[in-house]
């Protein structure tokens, strides 16, 4: 059967917020969910430089904390919108418009994300005004699509509300931050309450009513998205490295494998988040959906800080580390480490039953990890103890692709007749 093109042209008029059909066929990210994501290329960029410097210099309390609460602040601002936009995209032009205050308000973020480092390095506080403000103008926003949904979805008015009334209240407290000065510690206590305060909002939102009409294959492709983007700081370390070796040494065969350790862990890490039964999972059990979603705030974090690694590696070639070979090669093996751990750890949640191979491919993942290190303290060449680190997704790729692949399946298939069994028929 042919399929005649529409005889409109686009078009994008003001429509009711009806709610997208969860079960939805051939549902991709917009055009306009990926432009959004163009911002968090320049956030995650703001974020990892900083980290990278803080990390060459050795102050690695100052690094971590500061990179901790830059990646919580994108994070959960990006998850929030995506989710939303999951189970409301119009693609009006009211949401357009939205939407396009919200990406204004990721850039002012990530131009307050290098002040509040500093801050924390050389004065002992948090000078977090300006990413807070960033991150303010970007929840009012969502908070002004979340009240249209609830009046034009009646389905999900309960949640819908829950949304907009808990969103209100944090960002009142976000805001107090900005005009309250606080010692140091104080502050980061008002932070920590205030982002378990927002993680707690749709816990308890999608439990009212109907909740929201989020799509499962659709949420899992964007949260895709946003890795692949994280991972592009992987490929901007591994050319600044590059560059460093040339810089210093010319063309050479530590050139080379540069080349091939950054790009090679960048694309394993890559091949292995790609394994998750992200989508397959959800879409039967939407109940995972919540320590799936929040569970990639590490998963993001860590690809962030693998290229943040990387750029450290390039400080320690150009002679501008004050870190000794074994700590440089940490900054990129830990990340690496956290990120192979959380995945396989997010596959056995998602199936719901432990695999023993697992095992095996982590033991295996453990000691491409922990050799690079050693070797970098016997003055084995960084290029080289990079390249060995290269091995460490290998080992969990090769594993699934010759092995684990069936596991996965299996274990699908006994989630898919429990759920018969329990009388839970699967929708499709």
């Amino acid at each position: 059967m042919s399929h005649e093109p529409s005889p409109h042209l686009p078009h994008h008029r003001a429509i009711l917020m009806r709610g997208r059909d969860p079960h939805e066929a051939h549902r991709v990210a917009t055009p306009l969910e990926l432009l959004f994501d163009l911002t968090f290329v320049i956030a995650f960029s703001a974020a990892a430089s900083p980290f990278a410097h803080l990390m060459a210099e050795g102050h690695f309390a100052v690094g971590l904390g500061s990179f901790a609460f830059a990646m919580f602040a994108i994070c959960l601002a990006w998850i929030n919108f995506s989710w939303f936009a999951s189970a409301f995209d119009t693609d009006d032009w009211i949401y357009r418009v939205t939407t396009m205050i919200q990406m204004i308000g990721v850039l002012i973020l990530a131009v307050g994300l290098p002040r509040m480092f500093t801050s924390l390095d050389h004065g002992g506080y948090i000078d977090n005004a300006v990413m807070v403000m960033g991150y303010v103008i970007m929840r009012v926003a969502m908070i002004f699509q979340w009240l249209r949904a609830a009046r034009q979805y009646p389905g999900g008015r309960a949640a819908c509300l829950f949304y907009a009334g808990w969103i209100f209240t944090a960002q009142i407290g976000w805001t107090i931050l900005i005009f309250v000065d606080l010692p140091l510690l104080p502050t980061a206590a008002c932070i920590l309450a205030l982002g378990i305060f927002e993680l707690a909002g749709p816990i308890v939102a999608e439990r009212l009513g109907n909740g929201t009409p989020w799509h499962a294959h659709h949420i899992a492709e964007r949260y895709g998205l946003l890795a692949i983007i994280a991972l592009g700081e992987g490929v901007i370390g591994t050319v600044a490295s590059i560059s460093a070796i040339v810089e210093s040494q010319g063309w050479s065969m530590d050139t080379v494998l540069m080349c091939v350790a950054g790009t090679g862990l960048t694309f394993g890490m890559w091949w292995l988040y790609f394994m998750l039964p992200s989508a397959k999972v959800l879409h039967i059990r939407r109940d995972r959906a919540f320590v799936w979603g929040y569970g990639h705030m590490l998963i993001f974090a860590a690809i962030a800080a693998t290229g943040a690694g990387l750029h450290v590696a390039a400080y320690y070639i150009e002679h501008e580390a004050h870190i000794g070979a074994v700590a440089t090669l940490l900054t990129v093996a830990l990340p690496v480490g956290l990120y192979i751990l959380t995945i396989f750890a997010l596959h056995t949640y998602l199936l719901g039953e432990r695999d023993r191979f697992h095992v095996w491919l982590l033991a295996g993942t453990a000691l491409f990890i922990v050799l690079p290190v050693v070797c970098a303290g016997f003055g084995v060449s960084m290029t080289v103890c990079l390249t060995l680190l290269m091995l460490a997704p290998a080992v969990a790729v090769i594993g699934y692709e010759v092995v684990g692949h069936r596991h996965g399946d299996e274990a699908f298939e006994r989630m898919l007749s429990g759920m018969r069994a329990g009388g839970n028929e699967p929708s499709h």
